[in-house]
């Protein structure tokens, strides 16, 4: 073992050795792209012609259609969120405690609602219970009578986000369950407890950081929405913030930046709050990690019970995860909406106008493989440098740019679009870069959104490695290239792969921040779902969404496929 300093005197170096003069220019850019538009934002909101007022402020408050949005994003928000802790408790617990089989192929179908994109899920819902979906089909079928659920509504926005966003809770719940002691749960059960009372009284309480931190990251999900109230809550006339924000913005008129930039403002304040709340809440959850996980079961149940209950968890989630998606890539096969699903009435001719006979659908898709791939790239370089810093020379400059890093993704989708629409419209006065209206603005807000997604992706892989792998090859004498090339990189390359992986489908599917940038000729994915469903042409969206699903569950296998591969080729190398 040998010290940092001791290091230094033999002359090695590091690719990512930074002078005071390299790090005052990569904060002022890490500030210019990430801080700037934000402030930016706030800064049109409180100024009118070189003054600062709030009347903006005054007016849109004033307006009864502003406070109705607010209340409409409230119950929204605390309904999905409150459907999603209660799910993803439920599961969470069952996964962690009870004597189950297939627990693996249940926590993928258990992420399957939230690894595809809430507008797509929306499709899927939507013809589910659609006149000639599955839910219409049993219904006459077994002569129920019940009523077809209205997803156009309240209810239906909050039930499709509580299903997008439960896999959050459970995500941050499961592990924490499995921490909590065995022997305190045997002790109050040999003092009498019910079951009910020990999961009340004892685990509830253990387990409370983490369900909490996993409600309020389904809360700013579902706060930050947009695709699951526009494809339901437009039609229906039925306003959120996000969508508030969208219209004011798509309408132009003389103040339509600046009413936008009062409604960011408000939701951007409660995003915030929500990740301040969020990351208060995690720092007591430390009181677990030293536990060991205990992935053994605590709850036997008999041979028929254990049939019972998996029968009915496997029915939860094919229903949940499975069927709706079975149900759009039927409907995308029907000639023309509205058709019952006969042999008759199928067709490919929907599959074969996406993806070769529609040239804005052909563009969309090589857009969205040119910005996820260049977002990719970029986020790859930038996030594991800083990720390299993070964990290898700790300082308040490095914790200070991760924040600021942080701030383009805790803010909602719309808000962050807003600002990147300020910014680079003229970004320095007199300076007018000509991004705006281009793919290449499209290019700015993925990174300045995304990075956060890689950064911590490889801050995760570099914790996992073994400080003493570097300072035995640096004792040996290999240089800084070679370091990374022969040991570095085979131990980093699957977790930083990971985190690469979730930021290319991430801005592969985007739709937030995209539909409000996107212009002609740089049309994404998402937009033309979007186009295609408000347009009333669901079979269409239906077959492009079908495509993007299976390509993003074959992205995922392979991505699996790869980590086992390479974890056996480190083994074998060992």
């Amino acid at each position: 073992m040998i010290s940092q300093k001791s290091v230094k005197k033999t002359g090695q170096f590091t690719p990512f050795s930074f002078s005071a003069s390299w790090k005052t220019i990569g904060l002022l850019f890490v500030l210019f792209l990430f801080f700037l538009p934000v402030i930016r934002l706030i800064w049109l909101s409180v100024i009118s012609e070189g003054t600062f007022t709030l009347e903006e402020y005054s007016s849109v408050l004033s307006e009864r259609m502003t406070w109705l949005t607010i209340q409409n994003t409230l119950y929204i928000v605390a309904g999905s969120t409150v459907f999603s802790v209660i799910l993803g408790i439920f599961l969470a617990w069952i996964i962690a405690y009870v004597d189950i089989r297939g627990k693996n192929w249940m926590q993928l179908f258990i992420f399957l609602p939230f690894i595809i994109p809430s507008y797509i899920s929306t499709l899927a819902w939507v013809q589910f219970f659609g006149k000639t979906g599955p839910f219409a089909f049993f219904n006459d079928l077994l002569s129920l009578s019940l009523s077809t659920p209205n997803l156009y509504s309240m209810g239906g926005i909050i039930f499709v986000l509580g299903i997008t966003n439960y896999p959050l809770v459970y995500l941050l719940s499961v592990d924490v369950f499995k921490k909590i002691p065995r022997e305190l749960e045997e002790a109050a059960w040999t003092s009498g407890a019910s079951r009910f009372v020990l999961f009340w009284k004892v685990v509830f309480p253990m387990a409370l950081p983490g369900i909490a931190s996993g409600g309020l990251l389904a809360f700013i999900s579902n706060l930050d929405n947009f695709g699951v109230p526009a494809f339901l809550g437009i039609p229906a006339n039925i306003k959120v913030l996000s969508t508030y924000i969208y219209e004011q913005i798509v309408g132009f008129g003389p103040s339509a930046f600046a009413r936008a930039a009062v409604l960011s403002v408000i939701l951007g304040l409660v995003a915030i709050s929500g990740t301040i709340i969020q990351w208060v809440i995690t720092r007591k959850n430390k009181v677990n990690e030293t536990n060991l996980r205990d992935n053994k079961p605590r709850i036997f149940l008999g041979k028929y019970k254990q049939i019972v209950l998996e029968a009915g968890i496997w029915f939860l989630l094919i229903m949940t995860s499975l069927v709706p998606f079975i149900t759009m890539a039927a409907t995308s096969l029907i000639k023309a909406y509205g058709l019952p699903f006969r042999l008759e009435n199928l067709s490919f001719k929907n599959y074969y106008y996406v993806l070769f006979e529609d040239q804005k659908m052909i563009s969309a898709i090589t857009n969205s493989l040119f910005l996820g791939g260049i977002t990719l790239v970029i986020c790859l370089i930038t996030g594991t440098m800083i990720a390299y810093f993070r964990y290898k020379r700790p300082s308040h400059f490095i914790k200070f740019t991760e924040i600021i890093v942080t701030i383009p993704y805790a803010l909602p989708g719309t808000v962050l679009a807003l600002a990147i629409i300020l910014m680079w419209i003229q970004p320095i006065p007199g300076w007018k870069p000509g991004v705006y209206g281009t793919i290449w603005i499209l290019v700015i807000a993925y990174f300045t959104r995304f990075l956060i997604l890689q950064v911590r992706g490889s801050i995760t892989a570099f914790s996992q490695l073994d400080p003493s792998m570097e300072e035995a090859a640096l004792t040996s004498g290999a240089n800084g290239f070679a370091k990374w090339r022969k040991i570095l990189l085979p131990l980093l390359l699957p977790g930083i792969v990971g985190g690469g992986l979730l930021v290319f489908l991430t801005a592969l599917t985007e739709l937030t921040v995209s539909s409000l940038l996107w212009s002609s000729g740089s049309e994404t994915i998402g937009v033309m779902i979007f186009s295609f469903e408000q347009a009333g042409y669901s079979t269409y969206s239906t077959a492009f969404s079908s495509v993007i699903v299976f390509s993003i569950l074959i992205g995922a296998a392979i991505c699996v496929w790869f980590q086992k591969l390479w974890s056996k080729r480190m083994l074998r190398n060992k």
